[in-house]
């Protein structure tokens, strides 16, 4: 019992810390007499997250197909985590931006080189039975990925190329919500007719997609770089990593995505189309929308040439 006074600077520093929030102190050290001690599994909640696995067929590698998105899911979720803290950074410098661009650019990483988990961890003819039971749902569902792209450029660099020459800063959200790169792998634009799989997305999110859009329109990564004093914009190892972000998540990992997309559809077994009924070759190949989040780091070469050298 003499070494209580040990404990007296932690003993202040709560004080402090639930003055600071209006709760009393006492209350919360009473509350620690009866909580019982954490463990790996409550902690990480592993029985809920193992129990989220739910197949739809008889055919085992459907949990791989689950589980691996469900990894993505998470990741996604990391990443949006990290480009947050960027967002609402008040001092940003070189340092932070470029350790967070980096750890970003990590798990984009990782998830380009886990797509040989799906290309190689499935077999084809399994695959092909049990995607059947997914349509009209698709990975072009995943919404955190779509906002993933709103908070790391700026609009006009996810519309359509077609119809970029129209929209401006001006472009009501609800406008260039509908002129965005995907809306070409959902939608028949000669005709405005949109697929099931378009019209369900944009039931569950597009009014989230919308607040979204607006908030990260002034915040996103390519506005707070170009925020920074103009010798900050020079920093070569910030636009290092900032290219490595760039091309990492538009031709990288898409490309992986791609070539796992073809290793089944293009087996020869089953009719060659998306699940959702996208034109996935257009829509996937970087070549064709040029998504580039930064483009003023990137040489007029670069650019025109964009996803066509893989």
């Amino acid at each position: 019992m003499h070494d209580l006074h040990k404990f007296d600077n932690i003993v202040k520093e709560l004080q402090k810390k639930y003055v600071a929030i209006d709760q009393d102190t006492d209350d919360h050290l009473h509350g620690l007499l009866y909580s019982k001690p954490i463990t790996y599994w409550d902690y990480i909640q592993t029985d809920a997250l193992l129990s989220l696995q739910i197949q739809r067929t008889t055919l085992p590698d459907e949990m791989v197909f689950i589980a691996y998105h469900q990894i993505n899911e998470l990741i996604f979720k990391m990443i949006l985590w990290e480009i947050s803290q960027v967002a609402e950074k008040e001092d940003l410098d070189v340092t932070y931006f470029e350790s967070k661009i980096m750890r970003i650019s990590r798990y984009f990483d990782m998830l380009t080189t886990s797509f040989n988990i799906m290309r190689e961890g499935m077999e084809v003819e399994q695959y092909m039975k049990f995607r059947y039971t997914l349509t009209p749902a698709s990975g072009f569902q995943s919404a955190q990925y779509r906002l993933i792209e709103f908070a790391s450029t700026e609009l006009i660099n996810l519309i359509d190329y077609r119809f970029r020459k129209d929209i401006d800063r001006n472009t009501p959200f609800t406008h260039a919500f509908e002129h965005l790169y995907w809306q070409a792998a959902g939608k028949d634009h000669k005709t405005g007719k949109k697929s099931t799989l378009l019209v369900n997305f944009e039931k569950r999110y597009k009014t989230d997609f919308l607040r979204f859009m607006e908030t990260y329109n002034t915040k996103n990564l390519w506005t707070r770089f170009k925020e920074l004093p103009e010798k900050d914009q020079k920093d070569k190892d910030l636009i290092k990593a900032m290219r490595h972000y760039d091309y990492t998540v538009n031709v990288t990992w898409v490309m992986a995505h791609y070539n796992a997309a073809r290793h089944y559809i293009e087996s020869g077994i089953g009719d060659g189309e998306a699940t959702g009924g996208s034109d996935w070759k257009k829509y996937m190949h970087p070549k064709y929308q040029k998504r580039i989040f930064f483009p003023d780091l990137w040489s007029k070469e670069e650019l025109d040439n964009w996803g066509h050298n893989i």
